[in-house]
């Protein structure tokens, strides 16, 4: 017996954008109209393959709109922004060492002298910066250091011959990102079967062809990814291995481990939460172990860096800094931030149970997420990285993604506007409409969050929503064959 969803669709088959999205559906009109019920399936060109073919073309989007400051090996300080073309790779290829193949967290005093400024990043991205330096040393020939450090260190940006290092550094590094966009876009697509094209919304995204080169954010987006993926497949310890590690290249991923505890208390599934939990924190300690062993005091500058730091770009504490003109201290934002992150993930705690079925991971990630960048002391333009992932599949509607990243990408356009000083008034003070560009950026995420939140409590809204999962649903053979995790044996 073949049992049917909502929709009149046999459980299990895949769902198809223009069949399921009205604006898939209505964009598809152009070119012949939904896919019919005869379709065939062409041989090649499955949904993964397109989809890692728009990935593939997004990203050589976004490398492209970064060519003139490439052109210039950004050193024009006014083009960086007019064109929104900035990274903080090359400059911190000469400024944290990795020009002179410096091991991060060394704590050789020589080294700290000349480079007092430590990586103030989590260790993961610190081994990639380090690694992608020595793969670009390597196909430039292992250049002589002992030239180098006889100069002074703020001469080295302007060196013809670093310059030329830079600008393979910031290839091998965009090589490097294309691989992890396309796996991130493979692991998405295979969260759910039936819904594969959900995916496209990460593949095409102009947020991601914007800001995966502006730092190295784009790195914990594939183990978030993977994190989805091994949940989706009841992998909980591989769920935990992926979520440390992410936690180990930026802190967000960590928070994932909330959502998994919502699921697990409703499930009453607690031994793998506690596993997931248990591995996460022993890859997260492999993982840091090279850079704690080896330099602990810069090892820690991460953590002083983030708790020392005041209001900074795009965060609401900046608004409310310069529209009040007040002084608001590191320690006001930290504890009023963790206030409200922390009253906020009870509020998800409290939406996740009373929902009628168990809500996703990633509608549940996503409103953590969110609670957590809403407060947060700063928001540079590519922490839209963070929520993309989880976005996309909490909420797979074009509309509604189309609504939220515009409102990202006018955030993203006004924050290089703001640093150029074009948004300044004439008469002198602060530039308002930045501020309008940080709370319409919040007011897309809140936007989505209002979504998730009433497909979590009214599951029929829900795009995503699997009616065999419903507990209500009076189960008939094929949900039978279909489930084994209340039986020993499908029967």
């Amino acid at each position: 017996m073949v049992s049917n969803d909502a929709t009149g669709r046999p459980d299990g088959e895949q769902v198809h954008p223009t069949q399921d999205d009205p604006v898939a559906r209505a964009l598809s009109e152009g070119v012949g109209g939904p896919i019919g019920a005869r379709a065939g399936r062409h041989p090649w060109w499955t949904p993964v393959r397109v989809l890692l073919a728009l990935t593939a073309v997004c990203f050589a989007l976004g490398m492209l709109q970064k060519q003139s400051c490439y052109d210039d090996t950004w050193q024009d300080g006014t083009t960086r922004y007019t064109h929104m073309c900035y990274s903080d790779l090359p400059y911190l290829y000469t400024g944290r060492g990795l020009a002179e193949r410096t091991w991060p967290y060394s704590d050789d005093e020589q080294v700290r002298a000349r480079y007092p400024q430590v990586m103030e990043y989590p260790v993961g991205i610190s081994y990639w910066a380090y690694g992608t330096a020595l793969v670009t040393q390597a196909v430039t020939g292992w250049p002589d250091l002992a030239e180098r450090l006889g100069r002074p260190t703020e001469e080295l940006f302007g060196n013809p011959d670093v310059l030329s290092e830079i600008r393979i550094f910031v290839i091998v590094n965009a090589l490097g990102f294309a691989l992890v966009a396309l796996l991130s876009t493979w692991l998405l697509a295979k969260v759910d079967p039936r819904r594969p094209w959900d995916a496209a919304i990460f593949a095409a995204s102009p947020a991601l062809a914007l800001t995966a080169l502006v730092n190295w954010d784009l790195l914990a987006v594939v183990f978030v990814a993977g994190a989805l993926w091994a949940w989706a497949r009841d992998r909980p310890v591989l769920t935990g291995v992926l979520i440390g590690l992410g936690a180990a290249v930026k802190l967000y991923p960590l928070f994932l481990l909330g959502a998994v505890l919502v699921i697990c208390l409703r499930d009453r599934r607690l031994h793998d939460f506690l596993a997931a939990t248990l591995w996460g924190a022993v890859a997260w300690v492999l993982a840091n172990a090279p850079a704690y062993l080896t330099g602990r005091e810069e090892w820690a500058v991460f953590w002083s860096f983030n708790s020392d730091r005041g209001p900074d770009l795009g965060s609401v504490w900046l608004v409310a800094a310069q529209a009040f003109d007040a002084t608001i201290t590191a320690h006001t934002v930290n504890l009023g931030s963790w206030l409200f992150f922390g009253a906020w993930c009870l509020g998800v705690l409290a939406v996740g149970l009373a929902a009628p079925t168990t809500p996703r991971m990633a509608q549940l990630g996503f409103l953590i997420v969110v609670g957590l960048l809403l407060v947060n002391k700063v928001y540079s333009p590519q922490y839209v990285l963070w929520l993309l992932p989880l976005a996309v599949l909490a909420r797979p509607r074009w509309r509604d993604q189309i609504v939220w990243q515009s409102t990202e990408i006018l955030y993203f356009a006004s924050v290089w506007w703001y640093l150029n000083g074009d948004l300044a008034p004439g008469g002198g003070g602060d530039a308002g409409f930045y501020w309008v560009a940080i709370l319409l950026r919040m007011a897309g995420e809140l936007y989505l969050v209002a979504l998730v939140v009433r497909d979590i409590l009214r599951p029929a809204h829900d795009p995503a929503h699997d009616p065999a999962h419903d507990p209500a649903r009076a189960p008939d053979r094929g949900d039978q064959l279909r489930s084994t995790r209340s039986n020993a044996v499908a029967v």
